[in-house]
């Protein structure tokens, strides 16, 4: 049987009109609840946007725009875990239906170029994409090591990185894809996962 493609099929997500349309925290979190039944996947989602936010925050933006970066990593797998065939057009759809604003959608559509067909634009969508593939990376190597993430180092990532026995699942291809598209190195991308990752309290 033929796995259902997951291409989009479009570039453009929500109305323009819906600029600083956002959920609440709760709202989201609410969502997710919802939506996912998976631990792990909750895990991952939520360190996603944690990540999310500590980049837009070191970058200088406020406190406004770095809860639409939290959000779109909080909610990018939402339909990955009940409905894997429609991920993730349905978290688009459900965004859309709630006039949610359009950059924190898009962003959402972008987090894999090579399976959405929607490359990433924004510094929103090109961080998402870096992040999302690399945070499980990272933290599938805390949870082998007795003291987690304390004293991990870039250079243990990255020999993990290049035995594709480990994390089979994580995609090599998508962490130099989004790293090259983001003009950021692998080595600074996993600095940054290890150093704010480590220490979230997943709020």
């Amino acid at each position: 049987m033929q796995t259902p493609s997951l291409n989009l099929n479009r570039q453009e997500f929500g109305d323009p009109k819906n600029t600083g349309q956002v959920l609440t925290l709760s709202e989201a979190h609410d969502l997710l609840n919802d939506w996912v039944l998976n631990d792990r996947l909750k895990v991952h989602m939520k360190q996603v946007g944690h990540l999310m936010k500590a980049y837009a925050l070191s970058i200088g933006l406020d406190s406004t725009a770095a809860h639409k970066w939290h959000l779109a990593g909080l909610l990018h797998d939402a339909d990955w875990d009940q409905w894997p065939d429609q991920h993730c057009r349905k978290i688009i759809e459900e965004l859309e239906a709630r006039a949610i604003d359009a950059e924190i959608i898009r962003a959402i559509a972008c987090h894999g170029p090579r399976y959405f067909g929607v490359d990433p634009r924004t510094p929103m969508d090109k961080m998402l994409y870096a992040f999302d593939e690399l945070s499980g990376l990272v933290h599938a190597y805390s949870l082998m090591r007795p003291e987690g993430y304390a004293g991990m180092e870039v250079k243990g990532v990255k020999k993990r990185l290049k035995d594709k026995t480990f994390a089979a699942q994580v995609s090599r291809e998508d962490i130099d894809d989004a790293a090259q598209r983001a003009e950021i190195s692998v080595d600074e991308l996993i600095a940054f996962v290890v150093a704010h990752q480590g220490s979230t309290d997943l709020a």
